[in-house]
């Protein structure tokens, strides 16, 4: 199978050099200077369970790809964020075809929708992933801890030949890969998770121990959770009692170090997920569920995107 996968950053980048290193067939959609920066340092991977180094990595450009310059790929691999989606699409589109099928591995559930609209529903696979990772300095991937897994599945649930193909892809190769035949429901448990992580940690501007220890700081995480949790049941995505169990203890547990990367992009200045991850979870509450505690979370988010985008004029 002939993988493409969009951008060689922290997540993609990642994933991809590990298929790469079991032998797939693997090629990166890049920016021109990253092409140049691959081809002259090759792609680098620093881990703790194993470091990685692809010599010549095999890469394309949004102009090759409009020129004809790459066709017949099996599986296109979205990992960007959600803001750089638009783009992202008009630049792989040439590269889709009739049988191709898209795996993203973005937060929550509204890239889907720009995704059936751009390819079909049909071609659009359900996908997550659970990685701690960054880029250093001269281009190298940083994977942060050993936590390094990416799940997919057919959307309507169950197996199909092609999830099972990718399997067959996947086996061997230097991470946790799982088909699951429960797709949407994970991405909603995940969704439900990481928007109480984001919300609770960038509005403190703290760790989950940090907020914790604070007067006010459990109740508050647990009203958060529990928002987040109703507006999933009313989608009818309730997450499993096991999967809300490990949510909790791990959003309460006393001295965590835990945040969302979301506050590490808010404290470097960089631009945020603030309607993919929060507001679009709003928007998706029914009326019977109140998310007073989410509202202030997405305000927060907003000013700070307010001010961003300010104070970057100004300069």
């Amino acid at each position: 199978m002939r993988v493409l996968v969009v951008g060689a950053g922290a997540t993609g980048g990642y994933f991809g050099a590990r298929l790469a290193e079991a032998g797939r067939d693997v090629t990166f959609l890049v920016r021109p200077a990253r092409a140049e920066k691959l081809a002259s340092a090759g792609l680098v991977v620093e881990s703790p369970l194993g470091n990685l180094h692809l010599p010549a990595p095999r890469t394309v450009t949004a102009r090759d790809l409009a020129a004809g310059g790459g066709s017949g790929f099996d599986i296109v691999l979205f990992s960007c964020k959600a803001y750089d989606l638009d783009a992202a699409i008009a630049d792989v589109a040439p590269a889709v075809g009739p049988d191709t099928a898209i795996l993203p591995l973005l937060n929550g559930m509204r890239h889907l929708d720009v995704l059936d609209a751009a390819f079909g529903a049909e071609r659009v696979l359900g996908g997550s992933c659970a990685i701690a990772a960054t880029l250093g300095p001269a281009g190298e991937i940083r994977q942060m801890n050993a936590l390094h897994t990416l799940t997919y599945g057919e959307r309507a649930g169950g197996r199909s030949a092609r999830v099972e193909a990718i399997e067959a892809l996947m086996r061997g190769v230097n991470f946790q890969p799982r088909l699951s035949e429960h797709m949407v429901l994970e991405m909603w448990e995940k969704w439900s998770f990481l928007a109480t992580l984001a919300g609770a940690t960038c509005l403190m501007r703290a760790t989950i121990g940090d907020i914790v220890a604070s007067p006010g700081g459990l109740s508050f995480i647990e009203a958060l959770m529990e928002e987040c949790r109703g507006i999933a049941e009313g989608a009818g995505y309730a997450p499993r009692p096991e999967v809300m169990a490990n949510t909790r203890k791990t959003l309460t547990t006393e001295g965590s170090a835990f945040t969302a990367s979301m506050l590490r992009d808010i404290e470097g200045r960089a631009r945020i997920e603030a309607d993919h991850i929060v507001g679009d979870l709003i928007a998706r509450a029914p009326d019977t569920v109140a998310h007073p505690m989410l509202d202030r979370v997405y305000t927060h988010l907003k000013a700070y995107e307010a001010r961003r985008t300010r104070e970057t004029a100004a300069q």
